[in-house]
């Protein structure tokens, strides 16, 4: 594979020219999207717990039940952004989403939720979530130029950091001290200004697609992916990664508060801390990327995913609030640097054509084996207590950092060459 010389530090990563008011527009949205997404994400568990009186493993069937769309609905939607207007599905998405919020806020006014109903609404608004995340990469390189593309998905991290960090710690801090309404009253209220910002880009122009079977259209975006010697190894490690995260994930917050003695604040302060994490990775990444090589920075994700989770292991033997914080900061602060790395990888070596079905492949192994992730922990923890799915999510990680350490993906000194 022939390799483009621009150091990636400097033209791809440093430059300081403003982006486009477009991609602005988007980056907003993608904010405000974010932001309620990870508000009714962090104060779910917490009903389902406070409220509902929930288990462990029951909590782990309502993150299955609001991740499962990311398993079943990726690449449908993919083929979908691929031959339709991708601004368009993102509003029209992010709609949906604030629909199931207005609709829960609904159920607790009438005091009629319960977790069916929970877990319904939380899979319907993961539709809308699904889409918006299949597109919006996909959208992108059709507002930046492609040297600028590492600065626009830099801060798009940066928003989704500011998110994950201000997000549940907020949503915790409702729930606690004013009721579990005020956490999705502001999540439905931030998904419609998510809509509105969005809805003031021009509808792109898209070249006319030929019409085919939607079978081929599949096969054309896998066949991509497993032949390419720096997609593929990227997306099983991201299946191994994000299966392990949900293990965790679907135990944390019941793990947390009945195990470790921690409060709705605290546990909503470490997802913050999580978010945090996140924010400050994805503020180094510049300074890091002049000093290392592209491979070395995809690699230190799946490095601090493992470091991460032997950590919050430690836990069962050492019960400490300021493990898990910074356990839940090295969830954050490495991984954003894969995200930004790999998904710059992706959009450079894809065919605009493509990228929809390509980001949904993608999308499926990152969001898709949550409800995967989360089904083996609530089935674990059920048969066999928390901190035998601690140790399930550990070995995957470690099975994550071993495949990526054996590709070609560290050997990789600079940005590849356009498709």
């Amino acid at each position: 594979m022939s390799l483009i010389h621009c150091p990636i530090g400097i033209s791809v990563i440093g430059s300081v020219s403003p982006l486009p008011v477009a991609f602005r527009r988007m980056a907003w949205s993608n904010l405000f999207a974010q932001f309620s997404e990870q508000m009714a994400l962090a104060a779910a568990p917490l009903v389902a717990v406070l409220l509902l009186a929930a288990a462990p493993s029951e909590t782990g069937w309502l993150q299955t039940a609001q991740t499962l769309p990311f398993l079943l609905l990726s690449i449908p939607l993919g083929m979908a952004v691929d031959r339709a207007s991708r601004r368009a599905l993102m509003v029209g998405s992010e709609l949906l989403r604030a629909l199931s919020l207005s609709m829960t806020v609904g159920l607790l006014a009438m005091s009629a939720l319960n977790l069916p109903w929970l877990a319904g609404l939380g899979f319907v608004g993961a539709i809308g979530t699904v889409c918006y995340n299949v597109a919006a990469p996909a959208l992108v390189p059709s507002l930046v130029p492609r040297l600028r593309l590492a600065d626009a998905n830099r801060w798009l991290e940066l928003a989704r950091s500011t998110a994950y960090t201000a997000g549940p710690a907020l949503g915790g801090a409702l729930v606690s001290y004013t009721g579990v309404t005020a956490a999705y009253v502001l999540a439905a209220v931030l998904s419609l200004f998510a809509v509105m910002t969005l809805a003031g880009l021009s509808k792109e122009q898209r070249a006319e697609q030929p019409k085919r079977h939607p079978l081929h259209d599949l096969k054309e975006g896998a066949s991509f992916i497993l032949r390419h010697d720096l997609l593929r190894p990227m997306l099983v490690t991201a299946v191994f990664f994000n299966t392990s995260w949900f293990v965790i994930q679907a135990i944390y917050v019941a793990y947390a508060v009945r195990n470790l003695g921690m409060s709705p604040a605290d546990v909503g302060i470490t997802l913050g801390i999580y978010g945090g994490g996140m924010l400050i990775g994805a503020l180094i990444a510049p300074v890091l990327a002049r000093r290392v090589s592209l491979g070395v920075m995809i690699v230190l994700g799946p490095i601090s995913g493992f470091s991460a989770a032997v950590l919050m292991l430690l836990t069962l033997w050492w019960p400490s609030f300021w493990l898990v914080a910074l356990s839940f900061f090295l969830f954050g602060a490495g991984p954003i640097l894969w995200v930004i790395s790999t998904m710059m990888v992706r959009q450079t070596v894809t065919p605009n054509a493509l990228l929809g079905r390509v980001s949904a492949f993608i999308v499926t192994a990152t969001f898709g084996a949550r409800p995967l992730g989360a089904a083996i922990g609530a089935t674990v923890a059920t048969q066999f207590g928390a901190g035998s799915c601690l140790m399930v999510a550990t070995g995957g990680f470690l099975i994550q950092l071993l495949v990526i350490t054996a590709s070609h993906v560290p050997k990789l000194r600079e940005l590849p060459e356009a498709a």
